[in-house]
């Protein structure tokens, strides 16, 4: 299976896979939109977004992290099967889903990693143990911590998230305090929410190989296959 033969199946299904592919687009359109509004500026006006990069740079992450559990979902990814590749197909199936099994490990380390990075700076707490989930610590909040320059778009959007994540009691009083700029916790929230997409795709790609619905969790020689037909189209022009 290639990425150019996923169809999904069911009205739920063509929902979600439409979503994560105009999500995926749309992340990629305002990076380049930034980034030509922001050279225009800059070589025409001599001005320049002083925001633009660091939200060039955070889209960037969102398109890279939110792109991995996708590629796993549509079998994107390259991989090496040379040794796979010669096998019967018994063995080849047996190793499939041991690399699944595999990949979902690293999926719930990368998970644990991310709720732990990312939690202090949302006002929560982090996860104790150093390989699995053995609990929750409290540690002082980071809530209070905003991104560089990146503004906050819409004031109500400011008022909510000063109100969710940076406010306080002081005795019987709610002291809420505004934020200047976007808080960090609303960038390196993809950190959480990719891998979780990601552990997800794993899980979902593992039962696949194991229910024969898929061959592989990688789309190997199928890419080199794909590159060598173009380049024959190419050489026929």
């Amino acid at each position: 299976m290639s990425a150019s033969k996923y169809e999904p199946k069911g009205a739920f299904g063509r929902f979600i896979h439409t979503f994560e592919e105009t999500a995926i687009a749309v992340l990629l359109g305002l990076m380049t939109l930034v980034t030509f509004v922001n050279v225009v500026l800059r070589y025409v006006f001599n001005h320049a977004l002083i925001w633009g990069l660091e939200l060039t740079l955070v889209l960037f992450a969102w398109l890279v992290l939110f792109g991995v559990s996708y590629c796993v979902k549509v079998t994107a990814h390259l991989g090496v099967d040379a040794v796979t590749s010669i096998l019967p197909t018994g063995p080849k199936r047996w190793l499939a889903i041991l690399s699944g099994l595999i990949c979902v490990f690293y999926a719930v380390l990368m998970m644990k990693g991310a709720w732990d990075f990312w939690a202090p700076f949302a006002g929560f707490n982090p996860t104790d143990g150093r390989w699995f989930p053995t609990g929750f610590v409290e540690r002082r909040s980071q809530s209070f911590y905003e991104s560089d320059q990146i503004p906050i778009p819409f004031q109500w959007m400011s008022d909510w998230l000063a109100y969710t994540f940076n406010s306080f009691m002081d005795g019987n009083q709610l002291v809420t305090e505004p934020y200047e700029k976007m808080p960090r916790l609303v960038p390196y929230v993809i950190l959480p929410l990719g891998c979780a997409l990601l552990l997800f795709r794993f899980v979902q790609a593992t039962l696949g190989v194991i229910a024969g619905r898929r061959d592989s969790l990688i789309v190997s020689h199928e890419a080199e296959e794909a590159v060598e037909k173009a380049a024959a189209e190419d050489a026929k022009v």
